[in-house]
């Protein structure tokens, strides 16, 4: 059985082998040496900084950050990005780890993220850290908001499968509570909208400034905030309030929480067969990047506007032009050509109602 110790230098969470007497850090490189409980004294109760306590061997996701880039100081930008493309199962997507390349693109290339603080989650990774398990995507959740200051910019992208399952708690308007599939899935469970919330929304502090951007069926409120923007075919909107009835506060501590998603609750994304190789979760991922490239990507209103008009003639050949983040997603996904639109709006969600044609979009 694996346990837990504390790396000696960035003090990371690192799992032990059975028996093992050093561990090196894949993060800083540091061996941290582990006395043998026979033969060493159990360390006193005020320890200094240089002992090493191993960690309990079931640990909370809440209590650790998974392996990653050493945070830097604060004012800074910060990126989880998950792509699960289920390979070799019954529900294999082909796009979710190109979107994903692509999104890490437009993240550096375009909005000066840097390359160490966006920690990617795909089935390519070499580091099992870095594999989307239902662990690892808690982890790095969790990884995303530690320690997060006033000026900080997160980013949670996700490409994948989502689902939804009965609420018996009363706080759904639908009745429902919208899902995330891990890798692992069908043996370890979802990541319900609940805990999500509660992992990177609730703490968020004062100044701090959260993106969502999810790439999934059933993603409208996945995060479970407050409020849903309304909006119509020509471009109005409403602001719908889904604070639960129980009274229980979805909203943040202080801080500023703004989603995109792919479709509605009770909606799916495309399928392959309707984009041929722009894939199901590739459409919303695809029409995200496009607005920025086609200058759409002033504001929140004019962003949404866009995807939604984007999806719906995504097969076109008009759709797929333009921009160095566009040609990199088109030479990635090889195009494909397909007829008709998609029977999917995507979504924005907040923690507060804004004026969406006036508030810049910024990350």
């Amino acid at each position: 059985m694996f346990s837990l110790v504390n790396c000696s230098n960035c003090r990371t969470p690192l799992q032990l082998p059975p028996g093992a007497r050093s561990i090196r850090c894949a993060i800083c490189q540091a061996v941290t040496q582990i006395v043998d409980p026979r033969a060493a004294p159990p360390p006193p109760p005020a320890a200094s900084s240089g002992q090493h306590h191993p960690a309990p061997p079931a640990p909370s996701p809440y209590n650790h950050a998974p392996p990653g880039p050493p945070p830097p100081a604060h004012g800074r930008k910060k990126a989880v990005i998950c792509g699960i493309s289920y390979r070799y199962s019954r529900h294999e997507l082909k796009g979710c780890i190109n979107d994903a390349k692509c999104m890490r693109y437009l993240l550096i290339n375009k909005f000066h993220f840097p390359e160490s603080s966006i920690l990617m989650l795909t089935e390519e990774e070499t580091d099992p850290f870095r594999i989307p398990t239902k662990q690892n995507m808690r982890m790095a959740l969790y990884w995303l908001v530690q320690g997060c200051q006033p000026g900080d910019s997160l980013l949670f992208h996700y490409s994948g499968h989502g689902s939804r399952q009965r609420n018996y708690s009363g706080d759904e308007v639908d009745g429902y509570d919208e899902t995330l599939c891990p890798l692992d899935f069908e043996t370890q469970g979802m990541i319900v909208d609940d805990e999500i919330n509660a992992t990177i929304v609730k703490p968020l502090p004062y100044g701090v400034k959260l993106h969502a951007i999810i790439d999934a069926c059933h993603s409208g409120t996945v995060l479970d905030l407050p409020f849903l923007c309304r909006m119509n075919r020509s471009g109005q909107y409403t602001w719908e309030d889904h604070r639960p009835r129980s009274g229980v506060w979805k909203g943040t501590n202080g801080g500023e929480v703004i989603s995109f998603s792919g479709c509605d609750d009770d909606q799916t994304s495309a399928d392959t067969s309707a984009l041929s190789k722009v894939t199901s979760t590739g459409a919303m991922t695809f029409c995200f990047i496009q607005a920025f490239e086609r200058g759409h990507g002033t504001t929140y209103g004019s962003i949404l506007n866009s995807m939604r008009s984007a999806i719906q003639s995504v097969g076109n050949d008009s759709a797929i032009g333009g921009g160095a983040v566009t040609s990199l997603l088109t030479m990635l996904l090889t195009g494909g050509s397909a007829t008709g639109g998609l029977r999917q709006e995507p979504q924005l969600t907040a923690c507060q109602p804004f004026d969406i044609y006036t508030q810049p979009f910024s990350l």
